[in-house]
């Protein structure tokens, strides 16, 4: 048999550890965009939040969302509002209009 050495709950639980690995993943992706979306922070402030999630990534990850994952939300919504904005621009000067 090919797989009889690899019950299946051990192929649940790698599943499940996959799982979680792709969810960090994204959660890390999302912070690294935050950070370097965020016009609050300087360059060094950057420089330090992403040496820190790349040094400790799982601490520093609940860490960035415990002191600004409150704020998180406002600056997606902040740049969606500022593209939405732009692309609404490019269509009227497309199209011609003044409104």
């Amino acid at each position: 048999m090919l797989g009889a050495g690899y019950p299946l709950l051990d192929v649940f639980v790698s599943t499940l550890y996959f799982v979680l690995l792709i969810f960090w993943v994204v959660l890390v992706f999302h912070i690294f965009q935050d950070v370097f979306r965020s016009h609050d922070l300087s360059g060094a402030g950057k420089a330090l939040w992403v040496l820190f999630i790349l040094v400790l990534p799982l601490v520093g990850c609940l860490i960035y969302l415990l002191v600004r994952g409150g704020s998180m939300h406002e600056r997606q919504l902040r740049a969606l509002a500022t593209q939405q904005k732009a692309f609404e621009d490019y269509i009227r000067k497309v199209a011609g209009t003044k409104e």
